[in-house]
């Protein structure tokens, strides 16, 4: 079963040459070990497992996303050339965990949190502008809400593609804080607004 295709051949064959220039870079000397040590192709190996595992993470989180975003699982399973029923089960049941969080909200004294649900990347912007305005914070997200913990000021939250990496030095120059390592294909940031009140 072929899958519906968003992509032109030149954008797919860019992201294929992307991955494997990332897996013959990353590791130091890779690429050049490979005309003389055996070994290198064992490390070469271990950087296309690295590199697979990342793609599968990927792909699950933008199933998740699109799912998220209000597309059914026949729409993803055309997409990803197999049945609705195949691309369910392949993904319903393994959505990733959202970020731990630092202290449990059962715990005397610890802060309150709250869970953001449902959200999707059109709305999830507008529902942290709102709690942020009443002193809520990011502080972990998952598939289809955020997890955000109350404190004694107001916050601003922003979210940029992980590919803007420009972007994100920039972001943590003016004092913006990172929460996590992304949700594909989003960075989240944070920043307060004024200082504690007392």
């Amino acid at each position: 079963m072929s899958g519906e295709a968003f992509l032109g051949p030149q954008e797919a064959a860019r992201i294929r040459e992307g991955i494997a220039a990332a897996v013959l870079g990353a590791p130091e000397g890779l690429a050049e070990s490979l005309e003389h040590d055996s070994d290198g192709y064992l490390r070469l190996v271990d950087a296309s497992r690295v590199g697979a595992e990342e793609a599968g993470r990927l792909l699950r989180e933008a199933v998740q996303g699109a799912r998220a975003s209000g597309h059914s699982w026949d729409a993803v399973g055309r997409v990803l050339g197999v049945s609705r029923q195949a691309a369910q089960q392949r993904f319903a049941d393994k959505p990733a965990d959202a970020l731990p969080s630092a202290a449990s909200p059962y715990l005397p004294g610890a802060p309150e949190r709250r869970i953001l649900s449902p959200l999707s990347a059109v709305n999830e912007m507008a529902a942290l502008a709102e709690a942020g305005r009443m002193g809520w914070h990011l502080i972990g997200y998952g598939a289809l809400h955020h997890e955000v913990e109350l404190s004694d000021r107001p916050w601003e939250h922003c979210r940029v593609t992980l590919a803007s990496a420009g972007r994100q030095r920039r972001l943590e120059a003016e004092g913006w804080i990172p929460v996590g390592a992304g949700w594909f294909p989003w960075r989240y940031y944070k920043r307060p607004l004024s200082p504690a009140k007392n």
